[in-house]
């Protein structure tokens, strides 16, 4: 299965965002779009050029924005809002808190540009605490797709569910190597390629370069299981730990702190129901800075070559 995880085509995961949500306008009339004055970013041109009139612009006002989505809401439609990861998630928390959380409404928080992959932006634009951020809050759904065509079929998807989800994307082209005509399931984690040694639990941009070095350590005899955890919350329980099971060691990777996010969720699990030794692929604890999206994720831990080091480790402390 891993010589089969090979790139098509590059693209970004907020062209799927905006393709995925122009499909969905089509399919179904109660969707309806905000923006916060970022529609190039987001990409929801054609949306607006087919349904202006179920599109809002609000300006740079994401807590307002926030509050009319609550109220659309509440009016039977399906808003979807759409800014920065940073500003649809740090700037707006209490309003989301209050207003969308706490009376589970049935808001879709379509956040763009988070992590260090946002690039020369620089560290206030890079936010890298958003998944903690909203899985803690009750009944949120948190949702983070790997490539473009997952971000498509997951932006269709969450309309079909109801209540409050988080799906966050990123910036920069990226390596398309889902299939094109995926159906998208929330909650269910899906193997990648079947592995005896080490499982390797990935989401988002780090869901690539887990193939790329699953692809070095088999090189040197290392056998890797990978899953793609594109839903954070909820959370597959029965795939991770059928995986852990079957290798005995785990390692998680994602473009987000290490405190809150993928790997403190598989933790709980863990030390839970199957204690397994395990290795964090993630920033430690540090803002990023401006520069180019794969220097950063170089620098901030996030390579391939920090997946390497995370199998090696683990499958020492495993012996």
């Amino acid at each position: 299965m891993l010589e089969n995880l090979i790139s098509t085509g590059k693209k970004a995961t907020r062209d799927g965002f905006g393709a995925g949500l122009h499909e969905i306008g089509q399919q179904n009339s109660e969707v309806v779009a905000l923006c916060a004055d970022l529609v190039g970013s987001l990409k929801m041109q054609a949306f607006i050029k087919d349904f202006p009139e179920r599109f809002f612009q609000v300006g740079i006002a994401e807590a307002n924005m926030m509050g009319i989505a609550a109220g659309l809401a509440t009016g039977g439609k399906i808003p979807y809002t759409g800014t920065f990861a940073n500003f649809s998630t740090g700037r707006v928390y209490d309003q989301i808190r209050q207003s969308i959380a706490y009376s589970h409404k049935n808001v879709k928080i379509c956040a763009s540009h988070a992590g260090v992959t946002l690039g020369e932006d620089g560290a206030t634009h890079q936010i890298l605490e958003d998944i903690g951020m909203m899985k803690m809050l009750p009944g949120m759904t948190v949702i983070n797709p790997c490539d473009y065509n997952q971000t498509k079929a997951a932006t269709i998807a969450i309309a079909k569910h109801y209540g409050p989800v988080y799906l966050r994307f990123g910036r920069p082209s990226w390596p398309i190597f889902t299939p094109e005509d995926q159906v998208f399931e929330i909650g269910k984690a899906l193997l990648l390629s079947e592995g005896t040694d080490v499982s390797i639990f990935a989401t988002g941009h780090m869901v690539w370069q887990a193939i790329e070095a699953a692809k070095a350590l088999a090189q040197d005899g290392i056998s890797c299981e990978i899953i793609n955890i594109h839903t954070i919350k909820p959370l597959d329980e029965d795939a991770v730990l059928a995986s852990a099971k079957k290798t005995g060691c785990v390692v998680s990777a994602e473009e987000h702190q290490r405190h809150g996010g993928l790997g403190d969720s598989i933790a709980q699990l863990l030390a839970r129901a199957y204690p397994t030794p395990m290795e964090f692929v993630a920033v430690n604890d540090s803002f990023g800075e401006s520069g180019k999206p794969f220097e950063l994720m170089e620098k901030y831990g996030l390579g391939v070559s920090d997946v390497i080091q995370s199998v090696k480790t683990v499958l020492k402390r495993k012996a």
